[in-house]
Formats: structure tokens, C-alpha cells, sequence
């Protein structure tokens, strides 16, 4: 798969006469609970020549390759990306911590990691994955008979939101460290834990009853991190920093 992956890539930069900078896994492979059927979620930045952008024309910029599953290919350019880059877009950043890269070429990635914490807004990332959370377990978990593998797309931001209020820093991509990052009860930590072992295994978690313990645990959470997010303070960013990094970029890629 890693082969076909890096073919796809290198087409879209023949097909789009674009350089990809940087891409990534961003899915549940990402994440670290993949089903044998999970998607592939590949993302990507990319770059075009420097004279694409001198235009009054209102351009595409996003790329997305229709493949067969399990391929879901897709990229921001990188002036896009470091507009959401300014506004601390979770995905974007989440994008950067990867333990799964296809394709890093330049050094576009590693000096936005760089500038990573300088530009992060716990308060906007917390509302992220508080959002997330909160329409995933609306949507999937309030019944008494539940999707129980939806209760990782409820854990996860909630976990993210935990780790935001005691480090003040963007949260690692792999539910684990997460997970493993936090002093749950005995009988919360191993429920969380079995469902974790059956996802890993491969197995595929369909409707089963509702698991209490981790259903009031999330609730409680949610409940709280609804306030707590609006005390938290705004955080303002440097644009001409990036205006800055964003030529420097092209001159690197092209020249």
C-alpha cells in the first residue's frame, strides 16, 4: 500500500504541475485503532510555481484524487494551509504530528513544527474536539444499544481536551498516548482498554448495549469542558511571520 500511496502522489504533482511538501496519514491508521477495512486517509500539502499566485483570479485550492477504496486522497495548497496554519486548525496540526508520513520533501514541515506552539489557540483547538465530541455522541451514543467503535470518536477529543487543559500544547494524533497520558477509575480504564484490545485485533465493533461507565465518563466530561472553554484566553498570531515563511517556501520548492 505504502508504494501505491507514493505513485498516486507523485501523479497529482505530474497531473497538477505541483511539488507535494508534505503528506500524511490522518485516519484511524493514523490514529492507532484501524479496522482490517479502515480507509487509507491521505493528506497532503502542496506548492505551486510562484507565478500561480500572481493572479486577481479567485483559484481551486484543493486537490482531491477519486481512487478505489480503500484510497481517500486530498490536499490543501500551501497558501491555504498556512491561512488555517494562522487560525491553529486542529486537523492541519494533527496533519504535522503524524506517526505516519508518506512523503516529506523540503523543510516546509518541519519549520511549521517548529513554529507550531507559537501559533497554537488552546481555546480554539478545545473547541474543536469539543464540538466533535459532542455531535459524536449525539449522533451515536445515546441510545440504550450503541455503535460501540463510535466510542473512540468520542474519547478521542474528549481525551484531546484533557490533555489541552494540563499541558497548554497541541495533543498527540495516536489515541494511546492519550489514553495511556491519563488516571482514569480502574473500572473506566479497563473498559476503555478492552474495546481498545478488540479494535486493535481487528475486530469489527458493531451494536452492542450501551457501556455505562464510559457513557457517564463522557457526558461528565463534555458537561465540563463546555465551560471550561470559555474562560480560557484568545490567542493572537503573527501574520507577516508567515507571509514571510510562505515566500521563503516557494523560493526553496522552485528557484
Amino acid at each position: 500500500m505504502l508504494d501505491k500511496i507514493k505513485q498516486r502522489l507523485y501523479q497529482i504533482e505530474k497531473d497538477h504541475e505541483v511539488r507535494i511538501l508534505y503528506a500524511v496519514e490522518s485516519g484511524s491508521q493514523a490514529w492507532g485503532f484501524a479496522s482490517q477495512d479502515s480507509d487509507y486517509d491521505v493528506r497532503f500539502i502542496y506548492a505551486h510555481p510562484q507565478d500561480w499566485y500572481i493572479t486577481v483570479q479567485q483559484r481551486r485550492d484543493v486537490i482531491e484524487y477519486l481512487d478505489e477504496h480503500p484510497l481517500d486522497i486530498s490536499g490543501w495548497d500551501l497558501r491555504k494551509g498556512l491561512q488555517l496554519f494562522y487560525k491553529s486548525n486542529p486537523p492541519l496540526l494533527e496533519w504535522l504530528q503524524s506517526p505516519i508520513v508518506y512523503l516529506e520533501q523540503y523543510t516546509t514541515a518541519k519549520k511549521m513544527r517548529s513554529m507550531m506552539q507559537s501559533i497554537f489557540s488552546p481555546q480554539s483547538c478545545m473547541y474543536h474536539y469539543l464540538h466533535m465530541a459532542e455531535g459524536n455522541y449525539r449522533e451515536y451514543l445515546k441510545g440504550e444499544h450503541v455503535k460501540v467503535k463510535k466510542y473512540f470518536y468520542v474519547l478521542r477529543p474528549v481525551l484531546a481536551c484533557k490533555w489541552i487543559e494540563k499541558y497548554n500544547t497541541m495533543p498527540p494524533t495516536e489515541f494511546e498516548l492519550l489514553f495511556n497520558d491519563q488516571q482514569l477509575q480502574d473500572g473506566l480504564h479497563s473498559a476503555i482498554d478492552r474495546l481498545l484490545k478488540r479494535k486493535k485485533d481487528g475486530e469489527e465493533l458493531a451494536t452492542e448495549p450501551r457501556i455505562s461507565a464510559i457513557n457517564e465518563f463522557l457526558e461528565n466530561e463534555i458537561i465540563y469542558y463546555t465551560h471550561f472553554v470559555k474562560s480560557m484566553p484568545k490567542v493572537s498570531t503573527n501574520m507577516e511571520m508567515l507571509d514571510v515563511f510562505f515566500r521563503e517556501t516557494l523560493r526553496e520548492v522552485w528557484v
